[in-house]
């Protein structure tokens, strides 16, 4: 006979696995914002920023913000990795589309 599955054990281990990405997650943002130097702005101007990248359907613009963050991270890499350790892969790259709020800040 078979063991019973443990289903309240299974699903409190998903919640608990939940709530820590979204606690790593809120944690990379703000990492993110400070390392971006858009700490700087006041939260006003950052939800305007970020409101105004989600709304833009421009594929161009939001290419060209893709490929600013991709470059951004790149360039902290070679600044802070030695040359073994650094990562290019297109993971990183990701959160690069956060990126054009400071670039807001220079266009505000």
């Amino acid at each position: 006979m078979r063991k019973p599955r443990d289903f309240d054990g299974e699903l409190k281990a998903l919640q608990d696995k939940a709530r820590e990405l979204k606690t790593r997650k809120v944690q990379q943002l703000g990492e993110l914002v400070i390392a971006t130097g858009a700490d700087s702005l006041s939260v006003d101007e950052l939800a305007s920023a970020l409101i105004v990248l989600t709304e833009t359907k421009d594929a161009g613009k939001s290419e060209a913000w893709a490929k600013r963050g991709a470059a951004f991270f790149q360039s902290r890499a070679r600044r802070t990795a030695p040359a073994a350790e650094r990562h290019t892969g297109g993971a990183r790259a990701q959160p690069g589309g956060a990126q054009p709020s400071t670039g807001s800040k220079g266009a505000a």
